[in-house]
């Protein structure tokens, strides 16, 4: 994967990997994968095996989990349960418009866990983040 200042910017601003020093964005982009979808296209769908996780470099994407939509842009993620386990995915994400975005293949990303400890320990913070998050959207939606 081409180290683009871009690419590394929007690992950086993603939650899960924003404290990391600059030797572990070089590791994590050197395993990750470009991929790019057009408006209207499915970047993941519900119930497909979890074997990778995305985060938006550019374009906007929108997540459908039970016909609740929430939008994705630049530095935003998704997918990373699949890092961790192989179960299906959640939710449906579709580009909204052109999407730029890289893929942490699972496989790879665990040996490189294995060889970098403190990217996983990163990644639980983001993960207590994330569930917070989720935890506030529901309590917006139920109306508490």
């Amino acid at each position: 994967m081409s180290q683009s200042p871009t690419a590394a910017d929007a690992l950086r601003s993603s939650p899960f990997f924003a404290e990391l020093h600059a030797e572990a964005i070089d590791e994590i982009l050197s395993v990750a994968q470009p991929a790019t979808f057009e408006a209207g296209s499915a970047i993941v769908q519900e119930g497909d095996a979890g074997d990778g996780m995305y985060i938006v470099v550019a374009g906007t994407a929108e997540v459908d989990v039970g016909g609740r939509f929430h939008r994705l842009k630049a530095g935003d993620f998704f997918g990373e349960m699949a890092l961790i386990t192989s179960s299906k995915r959640l939710a449906t994400v579709k580009a909204a418009e052109h999407v730029e975005a890289l893929k942490v293949p699972a496989e790879e990303f665990r040996e490189l866990l294995n060889r970098r400890p403190e990217i996983a320990i990163a990644m639980l913070a983001g993960v207590i983040q994330r569930l917070r998050e989720v935890e506030q959207r529901v309590d917006a939606w139920i109306g508490t």
